[in-house]
């Protein structure tokens, strides 16, 4: 970077000595780059107050140290360097008339990650305790199954769970999954049908299997629950603030869960914290797709419609779902 003393200010008052130019010309250098590279709109740079301090009788300027410190941190930003990786690789470092010099190249701008605006939830083990789906909200849908189909059994709702049912116990039968049983034909006597179909939710249920058919109709029992208030949902302590920085910096907040989107926003919508629906953007569940499988997280970045799945930030306690996520950044080029 080049640049030229135009001109050299009067003595400022209550300084001892002359303004000398700038050491901090390598970091306008990277700034440039980062303009130039990221397609930036602006650069945020902020010496100390004393140094600004010096340009007061020139400038009517107030800089706060704590800019790029505690009033990101509030805003929800993390203070520390981004994890994209360095914009440069520093080569050697020497000095020349006093100064020390960094001699360094560019990155090529493909090694350089997107900017994540997008956060991706899950909800088990991630925003909620595991104890509060096995201990409360599997043992609630476990007990109330039989009842929930009893009084629901005509309506169109519990007509279309049925079907997904019968599709996926079929497919159970021809795989040979233990604990499937027949149902009977649509024709058969209520209470024979009914029994049947909780006979198999039960099965799933303890299985803990993630499939359509059975968290779609664990959402419409849990409805019941909350609706009469025997159910409130548990979220950690720090997700109502986590959510509250995140949606007032301007991120976009998603939430990815095997439970039903139904399931997702009743938990959500009736937490030991209230209603935290206003922070949330959109759910998905597994009719996008499996958790452990990587074009998945394709299929919500594009529903997104985002360039890449890197731009999206997912959450979660399950290992081979990470995986799958970070997987998904490969499959791009390949859609």
């Amino acid at each position: 970077m080049l640049y030229f003393v135009l001109s050299t200010p009067p003595l400022p008052p209550l300084l001892p000595k002359y303004s000398k130019c700038t050491d901090c010309d390598s970091f306008f250098f990277f700034f440039f780059k980062a303009y130039r590279m990221r397609n930036a709109r602006s650069v945020i740079y902020s010496h100390g107050i004393n140094a600004c301090r010096s340009n007061l009788s020139e400038f009517p300027v107030e800089c706060h140290q704590y800019l790029l410190k505690e009033k990101l941190y509030t805003l929800g930003f993390d203070q520390s360097f981004p994890g994209h990786g360095p914009l440069h690789n520093v080569e050697s470092y020497n000095y020349k008339n006093g100064r020390r010099v960094v001699k360094a190249r560019a990155l090529h701008e493909s090694a350089l990650q997107p900017l994540q605006r997008y956060i991706l939830l899950d909800i088990e083990g991630t925003t909620t305790p595991i104890s509060f789906v096995t201990d409360v909200l599997f043992p609630y849908a476990r007990n109330n199954v039989r009842k929930h189909l009893s009084a629901t059994y005509d309506t169109e709702e519990t007509k279309a769970d049925i079907k997904l049912l019968r599709a996926q116990v079929e497919d159970d039968l021809k795989q040979g999954v233990i604990g499937a049983i027949p149902i009977p034909p649509e024709d058969a006597e209520k209470e024979e049908m009914i029994s049947s179909l909780a006979a198999n939710v039960e099965e799933m249920i303890k299985a803990d299997r993630k499939i359509t058919a059975l968290k779609q109709l664990q959402g419409h029992v849990w409805r019941t629950g909350f609706q009469t208030k025997e159910l409130e949902a548990v979220v950690y302590e720090d997700v109502p603030e986590a959510l509250r920085k995140w949606h007032a910096s301007g991120l976009k907040v998603y939430i990815y869960s095997s439970g039903s989107i139904e399931a997702q926003k009743l938990i959500f919508g009736n937490s030991n914290y209230g209603d935290l629906r206003k922070y949330l953007c959109g759910f998905f569940d597994t009719t996008i797709g499996n958790k452990k499988e990587a074009r998945s997280y394709l299929e919500i970045s594009q529903s997104l419609g985002v360039d890449s799945p890197t731009e999206v930030l997912f959450f979660t306690d399950i290992y081979q779902e990470a995986i799958a996520a970070k997987e998904a950044g490969k499959l791009k080029w390949h859609y």
